[in-house]
């Protein structure tokens, strides 16, 4: 019997609801269930066919876990491979080359030596940067951010090098990206679930965050939709993403993404109101029972899985 497991951490509406309409689907013989993991055995089998991870980005044991359930055939939902190797930086030069508008951005050096390393560590860094040709090519105003972070955690918005200088040297160990502002006059966050299905929902991130999904309000007028929705699918197909969320900052007419690296988007009825949770819900609980009974074989996308099959990588490459 196949099962469907999920695994979170301090969220309470979205893991439950989930379950619960998984379950209401009546599939026979496939049921779901809030995983319990205790000490994890290397290679053991983890007993669910799909499991939807909404917590490993923070917690270690959790991450570990999911890698060793995809070499024994569990599909996880977000892959945890794909997005460990993930980071906003890569994400921003990624879609530029895949026709994307997205924000100028830089990544810049550690303000501070990230802890174990030295002046003699950065022997290859050029110094002192050349800051007058990052500010011609960035312009202000700019957002410092880190490469990789989520939450708009240590965001910072500044219109000179003054500012920016001031913003820097708070940051220390993290490694940051300085990025273009963009003046929105709209701003759309998508569900984007199963690289096929999207929700656009106008979002204001100036609000607090309780108020920032806009009720009831229109996703802009339909070539811009299409626009939003095409970019968003776009973006997640490269990505690996079953689960995400895109965030678009429009500009003069042109949708620019600025965020698509959410491994565990949020989900909580009292952030996305009743509508929108009831579409992710639905639509999640389809793409784990859909996933739940496919024949797919995730470890089949890694070289270790054609030596785990008897095939050698050179041989499975030549065979296509």
């Amino acid at each position: 019997m196949p099962k469907i497991g999920i695994i979170y951490g301090m969220e309470n509406t979205f893991p439950y609801a989930l379950v619960d309409r998984i379950n209401s689907k009546n599939v026979p013989d496939l049921t779901a269930e809030h995983i319990r993991i205790g000490g994890v055995k290397m290679a053991e089998p983890s007993g669910y066919r799909v499991i939807i991870d909404r917590i490993s980005q923070d917690i270690d044991f959790y991450r570990a876990y999911l890698k060793n359930a995809v070499l024994s055939g569990t599909i996880v939902i977000n892959n945890p491979f794909w997005w460990s190797a993930d980071d906003k930086f890569f994400n921003y030069a990624l879609a530029s080359k895949l026709g994307v508008a997205v924000p100028k951005t830089v990544v810049l050096p550690h303000k501070v030596h990230p802890p174990g390393t030295s002046v003699q560590s950065m022997r290859n860094l050029t110094f002192p940067l050349n800051w007058d040709e990052i500010f011609a090519y960035i312009e202000f105003p700019a957002f410092l951010k880190p490469y990789s972070g989520g939450g708009w955690k240590n965001v910072f918005k500044v219109h000179s090098p003054e500012e920016f200088f001031q913003a820097y040297d708070q940051t220390g160990t993290l490694c940051m990206t300085l990025q273009s502002a963009v003046e929105f006059t709209d701003y759309f966050r998508c569900y984007v679930v199963g690289q096929e299905k999207v929700r656009v929902m106008k979002y204001d991130p100036r609000q607090p965050h309780h108020l920032r999904y806009v009720k009831d309000s229109a996703a802009g007028s339909k070539q811009l939709h299409d626009r939003v929705c095409e970019d968003a699918l776009t973006l997640c197909r490269a990505l690996g993403y079953d689960f995400n969320t895109v965030e678009f900052a429009v500009q003069d007419g042109i949708p620019y993404a600025i965020d698509f690296l959410n491994p565990a988007p949020d989900a909580d009825v009292h952030s996305v109101g009743p509508e929108n949770f009831e579409w992710v819900v639905e639509n999640v609980a389809h793409l784990a029972i859909e996933k739940a009974l496919s024949p797919e074989q995730p470890q089949r996308q890694y070289h270790w899985g054609y030596f785990l099959s008897g095939e050698s990588v050179k041989s499975a490459t030549v065979a296509k």
